[in-house]
């Protein structure tokens, strides 16, 4: 298994993974680094292969399995010319397979649509279990329906909640929009509850806006040294996170945030708000642990 840095990205063969497979392909691009195909086929041994299949059912997924990744690089060669490209064939459980390169990897990109109703109610199970242990930053790719992964512009969102987890996430986006050479929007929600209209006008917002927004701006201080050129707009709001971030991922062309915020229990892989995004399939979403 290769060891060196790259962005990863698994592939199965839908169009949500070649979305992911563009999305990858630019990245490696602009940071100067090999992007890395990883796709699966049943070993023999594999669990719920039955026993005693004809060679000629491995040597047909194998098959298969090449074309996956050779349509995936040319894939990724039409969205940039001259990324390096790098394709693995793997026998073991794709999430297995994903988490274990995830290492190493700077990325791992995948692909995640779902058109039916039940679909939405869950994410991929490949997915999800990647999102939850992985190593690394994690990017979901929406497969979007009225435009290419390729083609998305907009600002960087990242959500900023003044935790550990919320800092790493914020050094994550300072670095994409360097990269994109974007905007980047950082939003920062001073409740996490629902709030009744008659309870609002009790609060002194105005004080309280005052203070957090200075507390942010503190926050984002030492990231603004860092990358000069990057533009930041500073977002407060009384509001769900999730609601928020939602509303700003329309025209975005990606939102970070940390796997867990500040609330929920402490051995929680991934917090409410964050499986919430999830769902969101205005652009893709990266996950940092």
């Amino acid at each position: 298994m290769a060891t060196h840095r790259s962005i990863v990205v698994g592939v199965d063969g839908s169009e949500p993974s070649f979305q992911a497979v563009s999305w990858g392909a630019r990245e490696a691009s602009l940071r100067k680094m090999p992007l890395s195909l990883v796709t699966t086929v049943p070993g023999r041994g594999t669990a719920g292969i039955p026993i005693g299949m004809p060679a000629a059912f491995f040597e047909q997924e194998e098959l298969d399995g090449r074309q996956r990744l050779a349509e995936a690089a040319k894939h990724a060669s039409d969205t940039v010319a001259g990324v390096q490209i790098e394709s693995h064939l793997c026998t073991g459980p794709p999430a297995a397979e994903l988490i274990e390169r995830s290492h190493a990897a700077v990325l791992v990109v995948l692909g995640a649509g779902r058109r039916s109703v039940v679909e939405r109610a869950l994410l991929g199970s490949v997915a999800a279990t990647v999102v939850t242990h992985a190593c690394g930053p994690v990017v979901i790719v929406q497969d979007l329906p009225y435009i290419s992964v390729s083609d998305l512009s907009g600002p960087i969102i990242v959500g900023v909640d003044g935790s550990d987890c919320s800092a790493r996430a914020v050094t994550a986006a300072f670095e994409e929009a360097s990269l994109h050479s974007t905007e980047l929007v950082a939003v920062h929600v001073w409740s996490d509850a629902e709030m009744n209209l008659p309870f609002r006008r009790t609060l002194d917002w105005g004080g309280t806006e005052a203070r957090e927004r200075a507390a942010l701006t503190e926050n984002l201080a030492a990231y603004a040294q860092q990358y000069p050129e990057v533009r930041v707009r500073a977002v407060v709001a009384l509001d769900r996170p999730v609601r928020q971030l939602q509303n700003f991922a329309d025209g975005a062309q990606l939102v970070v945030v940390g796997s867990r915020g500040r609330g929920g229990f402490a051995n929680m892989r991934i917090g409410s708000t964050t499986r919430m995004l999830l769902h969101t399939d205005s652009c893709p979403l990266m996950i940092v642990p």
